[in-house]
């Protein structure tokens, strides 16, 4: 398992009864999470003393309580700033579990020796976009939400990183790569964090069993001649860390490189155990020019 465990603003707390306490700067949340299935004693006092509490509804869905908590307030990761603010459906607005990808990435980029033209889709917030254009990235950082693509841009005004060469594309992910195929445009590296269930600017429905391998093949068709990496993260169980590896191996078996696929994860502080957040699949370059 790959454990992004260098965080210093966030951190879970403890986790028990289908919820997670987490700190988040100076904030603390309750959030539920489906992997917490044990019932342990909740002795941390945080469990008392949170600032927000997200309720699931038995209907699905649900809804935030708070308790003294700003609108927005910012945490940091190394040179990276990132504005929260608890929204729809339990989420603040980042997944801190990629914070180990990030670091993996990142380093790639650093050491290659070369410029490096990252394409990030389903880009969310920007987490992966600021992580790859603080490395040195080109990045061209594509959602169909546009209420996503503005925070992802104030996410790197606030890390610094608004003069960097990052392209922001309100756009269906599928349709944006089928132009770049169209187009003829390269990249030497692509990030992917697709949903499990979404649905596009004009309503296309996208459900990650169907539409992942074969906008995976799509993607190959605008890989450079000598790529650095493929990350896809998938947050549906049904998608083992093996069933990533099959694909990117399989699809990217005319490039020189090797695939590793985990589970990925956070340390419970009260615990010592690790929560598993879902699972990253990457693909790697042998021979990079480094």
């Amino acid at each position: 398992m790959w454990i992004a465990d260098k965080w210093k603003d966030y951190e879970v707390i403890d986790c028990s009864g289908g919820e997670k306490l987490e700190r988040w700067g100076d904030y603390t949340l309750v959030r539920p999470d489906p992997q917490v299935i044990w019932d342990t004693p909740k002795k941390e006092k945080g469990w008392k003393h949170m600032n927000g509490h997200y309720h699931r509804s038995k209907k699905g869905g649900g809804e935030w309580e708070f308790f003294d908590l700003p609108e927005q307030w910012q945490i940091h990761y190394g040179e990276l700033t990132f504005n929260l603010k608890p929204f729809s459906f339990k989420h603040t607005g980042l997944f801190p579990e990629q914070a180990t990808n990030w670091d993996w990435f990142g380093d790639k980029i650093r050491n290659a020796g070369r410029p490096v033209k990252v394409l990030n889709l389903f880009a969310y917030t920007g987490g992966a976009t600021l992580a790859a254009a603080a490395a040195g990235a080109h990045v061209t950082h594509v959602d169909a939400s546009k209420g996503m693509v503005a925070w992802a841009k104030e996410n790197a005004a606030s890390s610094g990183l608004s003069d960097k060469p990052i392209r922001w594309l309100v756009d269906d992910c599928v349709k944006f790569v089928e132009r770049e195929i169209r187009r003829g445009n390269h990249y030497d590296a692509i990030i992917m964090d697709p949903p499990s269930y979404g649905r596009g600017p004009k309503g296309e429905i996208w459900k990650i069993e169907d539409a992942i391998h074969p906008l995976i093949k799509l993607c190959t068709q605008i890989l450079s001649e000598d790529p650095l990496f493929f990350l896809i993260n998938s947050y549906t169980t049904g998608l083992a860390p093996a069933v990533l590896t099959y694909m990117l191996g399989t699809e990217l078996k005319s490039f020189h490189g090797h695939v590793d696929s985990q589970e990925i994860g956070l340390p419970v502080t009260s615990s010592g155990l690790i929560l598993p957040c879902g699972a990253s699949g990457r693909w790697e370059a042998d021979h990079s020019l480094s």
